[in-house]
């Protein structure tokens, strides 16, 4: 399966991740957060929904910013997305608990440059 990078389309919804092979998304990651996925200790990613066309299979390609500086630091970390919490998939607490304009994913690494 080929892998493609995502364009930059407002998407409203996850849709079934039937429908397409899997992306790349490049995205910005703070040092504090980046330090703590390359190391394995934060699984997770909180994202805006409507971003980006998240789904079960894409991978994120961070790219640790220093948002003092302005800039980019040329660390990069590859995670995959395996599991996409919505507003569309609720958590079990209640369909209230997370904002229709976030999704949580879940991550995990596959190689640190």
């Amino acid at each position: 399966m080929t892998e493609q990078v995502a364009a930059d389309p407002i998407q409203a919804t996850i849709r079934d991740e039937s429908d397409r092979a899997p992306v790349t998304h490049q995205l910005k990651c703070w040092p504090e957060f980046f330090d703590a996925i390359a190391e394995g200790r934060k699984r997770h990613d909180l994202r805006r929904a409507y971003d980006r066309d998240f789904r079960v299979g894409d991978r994120l390609l961070l790219g640790e910013f220093d948002p003092h500086a302005a800039t980019y630091t040329g660390r990069t970390q590859l995670v995959e997305v395996t599991y996409v919490t919505s507003a569309l998939q609720p958590c079990a607490l209640s369909e209230m608990a997370l904002s229709p304009d976030f999704c949580i994913l879940s991550i995990v690494p596959i190689l640190r440059h």
